[in-house]
């Protein structure tokens, strides 16, 4: 079965998919004396320092497991090589650009998503974001993507994706050879932002060409017409911290508990022909409390290259609110052949993020919560046969979608972590006991996959 790799894949930094280290998975749950608690992905430090009775603020992301440290650089002349697969953290200044470089062929396309992660207690404009472009040697323009905080103005991870393309109506960025990818920040000066250095999580990925030409032009006739939200009672489900933690869902209605400043992560695998629709809903207050904050929830859409697809902000009053996600076209290779963004983003299969954001705003006007949040997903139409690619993405897998991934979404646990984590969460297993036999058991699955 060609599913993505969910374990360490070989060696370190190495995140190909939404893998993590079996190590990385001991963060998932967390067992303390007399219960048995769930710890979402990238709150594990948070727990031992709990338990070590020492307070730690929450970090606003969660990394991916064993992701290379390194440094843009102020010129392109010392821009570090970015290998597609491998998740890397850096820093982001102020003020000025920093360049990191790709080593291409003349044959693939390759995507390079940046995640921006303001520090805590920083703060940011209207406009302030993050602007991620793409350039060949000679200083041509491949692609440029910018993502900013919107009106609420409260940060929390954003992404802008770069891209380098191959296509019979794009002539330029076609050669083999050296590419940079350029990150920067839009407005770092502007009324409200603090000049905070922020952290980033860069990963790029590769996408080979096709057998056969096919259609230059994206379909021009699809379902447009908004459906009613799935309805159905809601089921709890934690999200993620980050893209490398994201819970996986499938089609149903799903809910979790979320705090004024604190974004939740989940993915959704969408394959060739099928089509997505969303709608987030925020539940009333119990806090009595009363004002108006604009974009209070906000819900992105990102493909499985982490570019940003599509978004919605809900405003709040304290009373329930909800809002769609715009109508979206079945996911086609040729899409990406339109001039409209949200359509070309959906040009390929795979998992499919949904990001959800609580403004720190709410806080003044309804308390710290938490708030429950609901996400009602529809995945519709049958599952098509992809174009025919030759050789393999980095990360391997990526524009696919594989039963391991649906068996994922369907239970809500990455694949391979599914036996474990039902292991401890059955309640009538002791504490002790419970967590003798999780830790065994990833043990064995460490020895397993290491010996394979």
């Amino acid at each position: 079965m060609r599913g993505r790799c969910r374990t360490a894949c070989g060696r370190a930094g190495v995140w190909r998919g939404r893998s993590r280290s079996v190590v990385g998975r001991l963060g998932v749950v967390a067992v303390v004396l007399g219960t048995t608690a769930a710890v979402v992905p990238g709150q594990a430090a948070l727990a031992a320092a709990g338990a070590a009775g020492t307070a730690v603020a929450p970090s606003p992301y969660a990394f991916a497991d064993g992701a290379r440290r390194i440094e843009g650089a102020r010129t392109t002349a010392d821009a570090v090589p970015l290998t597609p697969g491998t998740a890397y953290k850096s820093s982001l200044p102020s003020s000025g650009k920093v360049s990191y470089s790709l080593q291409l062929d003349a044959t693939s396309n390759a995507y390079v998503s940046v995640t921006a992660v303001p520090s805590p207690g920083s703060t940011v404009s209207v406009i302030d974001g993050l602007r991620v472009s793409v350039e060949d040697n000679d200083g041509t323009p491949c692609s440029s993507d910018t993502a900013n905080f919107g009106a609420a103005r409260s940060p929390h991870p954003i992404a802008a994706w770069g891209r380098r393309e191959i296509s019979p109506t794009k002539p330029l960025c076609r050669e083999a050879g050296t590419y940079y990818v350029s990150v920067e920040r839009v407005d770092p000066k502007g009324e409200g932002s603090s000049p905070d250095a922020w952290d980033l999580e860069l990963f790029a990925t590769t996408e080979p060409r096709t057998a056969k030409t096919g259609p230059t032009s994206a379909p021009e006739v699809w379902n447009s017409a908004s459906p009613q939200p799935l309805q159905g009672k809601a089921e709890h489900r934690p999200g993620g911290a980050g893209f490398a933690g994201a819970t996986p869902v499938d089609q149903g209605v799903w809910r979790d508990k979320i705090r004024p400043g604190q974004t939740l992560f989940y993915e959704v695998p969408v394959d060739w022909g099928q089509q997505l629709q969303v709608t987030a809903e925020l539940a009333s207050s119990a806090s009595g409390g009363t004002g108006y904050t604009t974009d209070a929830l906000d819900l992105d859409l990102y493909n499985p290259a982490r570019g940003r697809v599509a978004d919605v902000g809900v405003g709040y009053n304290g009373d329930q609110k909800s809002g769609s996600l715009p109508p979206l076209p079945p996911v086609d290779h040729a899409n990406r052949h339109s001039a409209i963004g949200q359509v070309g983003a959906m040009r390929f299969a795979g998992s499919y993020y949904l990001v959800a954001h609580l403004s720190e705003s709410v806080a003044d006007s309804f308390g710290d919560g938490p708030f429950d949040v609901i996400l009602r997903v529809r995945v519709s139409g049958a599952a098509q046969g992809g174009p025919d690619y030759v050789g393999e993405s980095q990360p391997k897998g990526v524009f696919e979608v594989s039963d391991q991934d649906r068996e994922a979404a369907a239970e809500g646990v990455a694949g391979g972590d599914d036996t474990a984590m039902r292991v401890v969460a059955v309640g009538g297993i002791g504490t002790g006991s419970a967590l003798l036999v999780g830790l065994g058991m990833w043990t064995v699955l460490a020895r397993r996959r290491s010996a394979a």
